[in-house]
């Protein structure tokens, strides 16, 4: 037995922690080796987001003590940043197990600190958090969630008083705070007096803003009976989506029953996960039984959507997020420009790794347009940049997340799910279903295609292994990809982009990252990331391809190009 362990486990049976957490480490002791070392060999780090880890007793598991250390080293820090303030937090859970007690520890913790708590009464979506904070002025806010991870993870994910999660200084220094904090000196009792609970009231203020971003009423005024399929798998979505859509005027919505039941162990899916098909699996197969026509999936905290469309065959098929993005921000730029909104001060947001799609779509509507590093809290320090001067019209990520409007400040289902309906309403209303859509802004902007292949990479020879494909890329970039001639790199750790066309070299002006971008002279995109969380690096792959309208031909052409990328690339 590793003696470190043993001490610090040791350290659990004392007095400082409850008669269940000291049940339960003696049993892993007396018990469970294995499991021991796992709780305790590390202490579950508070990273730039937060923390996210297994549930259990141990300094490396989500529980009670090391939730209490966040919030005490949140709240330290807030109550140094804003000294002589009168100080407020909000705090919203998801329907994860444990997360409504870890909310409720956090809002003791933060209470005590002499902090009013604005806690919601009932699991909500995380966009909502973010809502609250701006709406009630708070200097920060906590939701509890571990967004689509397995049922055994939670987390705590911290916000700024904009609304967006952390972000450089406040991440790092949070960090620092909460590293700070003795266990001994934290109230877990807190002042009852100082927290107030959020309920339905407030949630119609957060869905009458949304409703506001309604760009066609009248059109949904026609096409109410919209047969829509609706899945919360088991999450929070089911708090607010059925209801955004019926505010929205969408009077013919099925949810899926059986996964309308909140559960943190999602017992009906594998993972609940809105990228997997076998996650929308049974939304999928009611809305081939009442002949729906689109299906939506929100993940556990509903800050995350999923769809299936109808094809040409009428066989429903998953988009990916770079295919909802697209139709979402086509659909936000052409009724904009339809309705005269287009001023020259309007922008669009994507992350770097998201397609270059909504690129050209916003120099064809004469719309800036903002590149950030994975991330929606960088979505969210643009908006807060531009506040006043530009107006954001919306912004995604591939990996299903997408907003609109500024009165949240991270990537939202709940809207999304509203605005999404509402595009399929719109081209319906014109004949047409969303995948047709879709193939009418290939048409017009080319057959964009993109895949991501994750390279596992385990332990320290894994590690060293990743950093040596970084270093080697750095110096030894490819040259040519399939034969095209590589004519950008973009280098985020060292901030420059090289231009080797003409030799030329610009600054890149965000935060540092260890990611390195190649791009040819004909639309081939391929951005290189080490995950800073996970034993794994990550390729984006994306092409451009001409479309003439046969999508089976021109997707099973990407597909083979993509292939031979990875071949290339030795990634198979």
């Amino acid at each position: 037995m590793d003696q470190n362990v043993l001490q610090k486990a040791q350290y659990w049976l004392s007095p400082v922690f409850d008669k269940e957490t000291q049940a339960e480490v003696k049993h892993l002791i007396e018990n469970d080796e294995k499991e021991l070392i796992e709780s305790f060999y590390k202490d579950l780090e508070f990273g730039t987001g937060g923390l996210r880890g297994i549930m259990g007793a141990g300094t490396n598991r989500m529980n009670k003590y090391t939730v209490g250390m966040a919030a005490q080293g949140l709240g330290n820090y807030v109550i140094k940043q804003f000294p002589n303030q009168s100080l407020s937090m909000a705090i919203a859970y998801d329907c994860r197990n444990n997360s409504s007690f870890f909310a409720e520890t956090a809002a003791k913790i933060l209470s005590g600190l002499g902090i009013k708590v604005y806690l919601f009464e009932d699991l909500r979506p995380t966009p909502e958090l973010s809502f609250a904070i701006r709406t009630l002025n708070c200097q920060a806010g906590i939701v509890i969630t571990a967004s689509h991870n397995p049922k055994e993870y939670n987390g705590f994910k911290a916000y700024w008083n904009d609304g967006g999660q952390l972000i450089a200084p406040h991440d790092t220094n949070v960090i620092d705070e909460v590293n700070a904090v003795e266990l001994e000196s934290i109230d877990f009792d807190g002042n009852e007096d100082l927290i107030e609970y959020l309920d339905h009231r407030f949630d119609s203020k957060y869905l009458s803003e949304i409703k506001k971003l309604s760009l066609h009423p009248e059109i949904i005024k026609n096409q109410n009976q919209l047969k829509i399929v609706y899945t919360p798998i088991h999450g929070t979505g089911v708090e607010l989506v059925p209801e955004i859509l019926d505010v929205f005027g969408f009077r013919n919505v099925h949810v899926v029953e059986e996964q309308a039941i909140v559960d943190g162990d999602f017992p009906t899916v594998h993972s609940p996960n809105p990228e997997e098909r076998s996650a929308l699996a049974m939304a999928i197969e009611k809305a081939e039984k009442i002949d729906a026509e689109l299906v939506l999936a929100t993940d556990p905290d509903a800050d995350r959507v999923g769809i299936a469309v109808r094809d040409l065959k009428g066989q429903f098929i998953l988009l990916n997020g770079n295919q909802t993005g697209a139709l979402l921000l086509n659909y936000l730029l052409s009724q904009w420009e339809a309705k005269g909104l287009l001023k020259g001060k309007e922008y669009i947001v994507k992350t770097i790794v998201t397609t270059e799609l909504l690129v050209d779509m916003a120099k064809a509507y004469n719309v800036k347009y903002f590149d950030v590093l994975t991330g929606f809290k960088y979505i969210a320090d643009v908006i807060k940049q531009c506040e006043g001067n530009l107006k954001f019209i919306g912004g995604g990520e591939e990996s299903y997340g997408y907003l609109a409007g500024e009165f949240v400040r991270d990537k939202d289902a709940v809207m999304s799910c509203a605005l999404i309906a509402e595009a399929a309403a719109f081209a319906k209303e014109n004949g047409q279903t969303l995948y047709e859509q879709l193939l009418s802004i290939y048409k017009t902007y080319g057959l964009y295609y993109e895949d991501l292949v994750s390279v596992v990479k385990k332990g320290k020879e894994g590690s060293e292994a990743i950093k040596a494909l970084m270093t080697d890329y750095r110096s030894n970039p490819p040259k040519q990809i399939l034969g095209q001639t590589v004519t950008t790199i973009k280098d985020y750790q060292n901030s420059q982009v090289f231009n080797l066309q003409d030799g030329n070299k610009s600054i890149i002006d965000l935060p540092k990252s260890n990611v390195l971008q190649f791009f040819t002279d004909n639309g081939i995109k391929i951005s290189v990331r080490p995950s800073g969380t996970e034993p794994k690096i990550k390729y984006y792959i994306g092409i451009k391809q001409a479309f003439d309208g046969d999508i089976e031909k021109a997707i099973k052409e990407a597909k083979l190009t993509i292939e031979q990328i990875k071949k290339e690339m030795d990634l198979n």
